[in-house]
């Protein structure tokens, strides 16, 4: 029999009918290094495993319909849950009751947003280059609801203290907000930073009038028991941040 899966709901004052969270590596079927409950189709796990896993999230989450599984590609493209997912895409947005919007990550940043009646929902694949393009910014943008009315829940990914980047990716965030230069580290090699892309994400939902943000702190890399990290281990399976409504008659 198959352990109950591992979920990480999202620590934040959403609606009561509005269920987010992350699910964790246990519960699954797939085998080592996918081991357990990898959900990604392109990580090179057996496809029949992942097709377990998505179908056993769906059962014991008690989703209202399939997540709209996205073809992710670190850019801004935001899609409509309710209507056409098809495409190339890191975010997606929705405001009926069987739409559950997912994204996948092992590393990146997930960011999952309602609004403050739980009347819409979405969710951003952010890893560092689709933040510094603004798919955050793109996606609430997407969302029928005010960015004052908007909340954000940050979800696991990779902490500071072992995101090391060059000095590309500061200067994608620095060239077009200077105040970003707070997240950056400098190293005692010479071009070399630690990141804290929770504090980036942040301080763009700030820029974007979200200012209602909860969760981060978490760090993939160093909680091997319960999440996916590509930098740790480039062939790994990848966890889903997931959102929906448990509403009827939408």
């Amino acid at each position: 029999m198959v352990e109950p899966i591992g979920f990480l709901p999202a620590d934040w004052p959403a609606p009561a009918h509005i269920k987010a969270g992350t699910t964790l590596r246990t519960g699954g079927v797939s085998v080592a290094p996918f081991d357990s409950l990898n959900l990604g189709d392109r990580a090179g796990d057996e496809p029949a495993a992942v097709a377990a896993n998505r179908e056993h999230i769906r059962t014991a989450l008690a989703l209202p319909g399939e997540p709209v599984w996205l073809y992710q590609v670190h850019g801004t493209r935001v899609v409509d849950a309710d209507g056409d997912s098809s495409g190339e895409a890191d975010a997606s947005v929705a405001s009926h009751s069987d739409a559950v919007c997912a994204v996948l990550t092992a590393d990146c940043l997930p960011v999952l947003f309602c609004d403050t009646a739980g009347e819409c929902w979405g969710a951003a694949h952010a890893g560092w280059r689709g933040l510094a393009a603004g798919v955050l910014e793109a996606t609430i943008d997407a969302l029928p609801a005010r960015p004052a009315d908007l909340m954000a829940w940050l979800g696991p990914s990779i902490g500071a203290h072992n995101f090391e980047v060059g000095e590309d990716v500061r200067a994608a965030f620095c060239e077009r907000a200077p105040a970003d230069a707070s997240a950056f580290v400098a190293r005692d090699t010479p071009g070399k930073y630690l990141a804290d892309i929770y504090a980036l994400a942040r301080a763009r939902l700030d820029r974007a009038g979200v200012h209602a943000v909860y969760g981060g702190g978490l760090c993939t890399i160093d909680d091997a028991q319960r999440f996916y990290s590509y930098r740790r281990e480039p062939k790994t399976g990848r966890m889903a941040s997931l959102i929906w409504s448990t509403r009827t008659g939408r």
